[in-house]
């Protein structure tokens, strides 16, 4: 499996500024080859074909382009087949429906990264200190905060520099040992399987009675409107704008840091705690187009997590499925039979056969049942909300999930009911 490790860069004023060049001239690289590109007739070939076509002129590029001497060969080829890898992410947004257009020059601004792909890179101790040997940059302190796993080869190194003005180095490690096998589905216990029902009052209501709270980022949102105020105030372009534009950058930045530890621990849980877990298959873009409620909605950032509960499930050996949204909310889970509720009604009562639930709890059911049905899991007789609903909800407030060194979530649970 391949994973990410980031790590902060520390490099001296020189440092930065060799950085920067070399950032750039990346960048002028791939304006030049996305120039070739789009002069290449399709008929010559596919995407990948085609710049390939161009990645192989680069030789003769640097006869005349005497900047592209001064960057480490491993690091240009890269920044030539992004364009084949910006193409097929273009591509998978079409199929999503998306409407796109086509790539387009990058500005200083909008091309923030280069990387040094198999060779060219090594950790390295010097002065007591951990550095990153760049072949033809320099030796750049980094904060080395975790180690790398020892089973871990290391592919490729990406340097980025991030709107706040600070680097980073992203190493993409590719792990020896394979992930632990999933457990047969006809042998996993009814204990060791969840569906979980995402929103925005509660951002996660599973099947074992647990709602954990949405991340409040009310001071953080008024911080960053005060700030972005502040810039609007400011000459356009000039020493003070681009001061307060970074303390905007620094807003923003720590919203998503805050916003994607909250995900990380709470797909954590779930992918560690369970053998088997169904979530809803959404559609945030429909949602983001509707005027009502799409700033929580992108606040949310539903799809994310889900992206990260999948790659932690197979990380963990866990099952992971995802399931058709479409009337979770309306159909009882114990009859089956489906009732209209506007959003403001938060209990589900069954007008056919009696059942009342929690108005996300009763979503949830229906999540884990078409979950199972998905993967060929066979029913008994009794539904689910017949042998094994639990009686109360366990809220759990979105901060102790970020607390740092407080006990495991499960542990919190136990302790909410308890309480």
């Amino acid at each position: 499996m391949n994973y990410n490790y980031r790590y902060r860069l520390t490099p001296t004023e020189d440092q930065r500024e060799t950085l920067d060049y070399h950032r750039d001239t990346c960048r002028q690289l791939y304006n030049h080859a996305l120039y070739r590109f789009n002069q290449i007739p399709e008929s010559e070939g596919t995407v990948k074909q085609r710049v390939r076509t161009i990645r192989d002129e680069l030789p003769d590029l640097k006869d005349w382009w005497d900047a592209l001497t001064d960057i480490y060969s491993k690091v240009l080829q890269p920044t030539v087949m992004r364009i084949a890898k910006n193409i097929n992410a273009l591509g998978k947004l079409k199929e999503q429906g998306y409407k796109i257009g086509e790539l387009r020059w990058k500005s200083p601004r909008e091309f923030r990264s280069f990387t040094y792909n198999q060779s060219g890179f090594e950790l390295d101790k010097k002065s007591g200190q951990t550095v990153l040997s760049l072949s033809k940059l320099a030796d750049i302190p980094l904060e080395f905060h975790r180690p790398l796993p020892e089973d871990a080869t290391v592919k490729e190194v990406t340097l980025k520099k991030e709107k706040t003005g600070e680097w980073f180095a992203i190493f993409g490690i590719e792990m020896d040992t394979a992930p632990p096998a999933k457990p047969p589905l006809a042998e996993i216990d009814t204990d060791e399987i969840v569906g979980i029902d995402v929103g925005i009052l509660k951002y996660a209501h599973d099947t074992e009675g647990t709602a954990v709270e949405s991340l409040d980022l009310s001071e953080e949102r008024d911080r960053l409107e005060r700030e972005q105020r502040k810039l609007s105030r400011k000459e356009h372009e000039s020493n003070n704008w681009e001061k307060q534009r970074r303390r905007v950058a620094a807003c923003h930045r720590q919203i998503k840091r805050k916003r994607r530890d909250f995900l990380h621990k709470l797909s954590a849980y779930y992918a560690r705690e369970y053998e088997l877990v169904a979530v809803e298959d959404l559609t945030v873009k429909d949602m983001l187009e509707s005027p009502r409620n799409s700033r929580n909605t992108a606040s949310a950032a539903w799809n994310t997590f889900t992206d990260i509960l999948e790659y932690k499930c197979k990380r963990e050996g866990t099952h992971f499925v995802e399931v058709d949204p479409e009337g979770t909310t309306k159909e009882c889970a114990n009859c089956g039979v489906e009732t209209e509720k506007p959003l403001w009604v938060r209990e589900h009562s069954c007008p056919a056969c009696g059942f009342e639930a929690d108005r996300d709890a009763n979503a949830a059911w229906n999540i884990l049942s078409r979950g199972l049905t998905k993967l060929g899991v066979g029913h008994s007789e009794s539904t689910p909300v017949e042998t094994a609903l639990p009686t109360g909800t366990a809220v759990v407030p979105a901060k102790r999930v970020l607390e740092a060194g407080s006990p495991t979530l499960s542990e919190r649970v136990s302790a909410s009911r308890v309480g």
